[in-house]
């Protein structure tokens, strides 16, 4: 099949229909929930590093079922938080990180998380990834955020030829418009874990396998 060039928003608008019958990314479901701060959504992330969606939603709704706020979170014993987050992976440590964060919040901020992606990055177990995703859904900033669907999927398409997430993030703030930076992650975590998946993606049913040039793809259903 001869490949089109990649039209990036004709990709995300076929995209957008392909996923519909699939649950959203975690943080963007949670925001749908009404969990739309950006301490909300800091807390969630942390809860989601190295741990399935499937278990961050339940684990994040109970968690703010019994505290929202940094004031209400820092009242919390580190054995309550533990407990409210055991289902999630490396959960000691990101008990600890969350207590952490939310007492400097209020010592430092008044109680309110800033939208400052340096103060996110200050804050142990943040990363690129976390921050950018809490500033582009809890405050609507113009923020890419990279995760391994992310950098599997622009590459497999030839958008762009990086070989970390790292590098992805950094190569497509210089190509991908601005407009598309918060929906990159929103659309392709869906696509990349049910169709563009690591082995044997679908390409048969892909909606953009015509502009798609396959890198790396040796074998797909």
């Amino acid at each position: 099949m001869e490949k089109k060039p990649l039209d990036i928003g004709l990709a995300f608008s076929r995209i957008e229909t392909a996923v519909s019958p699939w649950p959203k990314a975690a943080l963007f479901q949670l925001a749908e929930e009404g969990f739309t701060s950006a301490f909300e959504q800091l807390v969630a992330c942390i809860i989601s590093i190295r741990t399935f969606d499937e278990v961050t939603l339940p684990v994040s709704r109970k968690l703010f079922g019994r505290a929202r706020t940094p004031a209400e979170m820092s009242t919390l014993s580190y054995e309550e938080l533990d407990t409210l987050i055991k289902a999630s992976t490396f959960h000691e440590r990101k008990a600890n990180q969350i207590l952490a964060i939310a007492r400097r919040v209020i010592d430092d901020f008044d109680g309110k998380l800033p939208c400052d992606r340096e103060v996110l990055l200050s804050f142990a177990g943040v990363g690129p990834k976390c921050a950018n995703l809490v500033l582009g859904i809890a405050c609507e900033a113009p923020f890419i955020s990279v995760d391994v669907h992310v950098h599997r999927v622009t590459g497999r398409w030839g958008y762009i030829q990086t070989s970390t997430p790292e590098k992805t993030l950094i190569a497509l703030e210089a190509k991908l418009p601005p407009r598309h930076w918060i929906d990159i992650n929103r659309l392709l975590v869906p696509f990349g874990k049910h169709i563009c998946t690591g082995k044997l993606p679908h390409c048969s049913s892909c909606p953009v396998l015509d502009m798609c040039q396959q890198v790396g793809v040796t074998a797909h259903r």
